[in-house]
């Protein structure tokens, strides 16, 4: 039965995508289409095997974060703050996809790196976990003894720590993410949910607007955010989990 509630689950979902995403999808190919051929058609110099080579060309360097910028070309994303925020997105399993080891020396450190990296992080993660649930209870322990409440407390003290959880970590920072990134505040709380969650589409990630300046401090604060907004809602999930249990 248990099997049958998730495939229909899934099935729901794709329904629903399908309904919803795919007729943008064939309104974008179309456009797409269309532009290429009136490219073609304006610069008959221009060949369609030649075309094609410079678009995959750009697309794959756009995958490695080099972009052109007039006469220039754009780099920075495999600087030290960019590759820290990799190897973040790395042992967190966010792997947004956008950016990835191009050399076979660097895949293989990847492995390795992500080997022990990963089981390192799940502990970490764990504490950080166990350390907020015990502020929890403790909160509601001294709630008790100072109001003689009961099970008024403890419920009390998870609404106030589900709700500040809410706001430190999915919807104070799509506020941040308006003013450095330009995006929506419906797009930077969906950053926030697919990176928390380790879904990690990559369809949008931090700091790899190369027309836009980042202060330094930023990737290592969005660090910090990933690493306890994961825990907290880690703990969320459980509790998810234990409910549909």
């Amino acid at each position: 039965v248990l099997l049958a509630v998730y495939v229909a689950y899934l099935g729901l979902g794709a329904a629903v995508l399908q309904a919803l995403e795919r007729p943008a999808e064939v309104q974008l190919a179309q456009r797409l289409l269309r532009e290429h051929l009136e490219l073609l058609a304006n610069h008959s110099c221009l060949q369609g095997p030649v075309l094609q080579r410079l678009i995959e060309g750009i697309i794959q360097s756009y995958k490695s974060g080099v972009t052109l910028q007039g006469n220039t070309t754009s780099l920075g994303r495999w600087d030290y703050s960019g590759s820290f925020f990799f190897s973040i997105s790395a042992i967190t399993t966010i792997g947004y996809g956008n950016l990835s080891p191009s050399t076979a020396v660097g895949r293989i450190f990847c492995i390795v790196f992500a080997l022990f990296g990963i089981p390192l992080n799940l502990v970490l993660l764990n504490e950080i976990g166990q350390l907020m649930l015990l502020g929890v209870q403790r909160c509601a322990l001294r709630l008790e003894e100072v109001f003689h409440w009961q099970n008024k407390a403890s419920f009390l003290v998870k609404i106030c720590a589900l709700v500040t959880g809410l706001l430190l970590f999915l919807l104070l920072p799509p506020v941040l993410f308006s003013d450095k990134e330009g995006w929506s505040y419906e797009e930077g709380f969906y950053y926030s949910f697919i990176t928390l969650s380790t879904i990690g589409f990559g369809d949008y990630v931090i700091g790899m607007n190369p027309d836009r300046t980042y202060p330094s401090w930023y990737k290592n604060v969005i660090s910090l955010w990933i690493l306890f907004g994961m825990a907290w809602l880690a703990l969320v999930i459980k509790f998810c989990i234990n409910i549909l249990e």
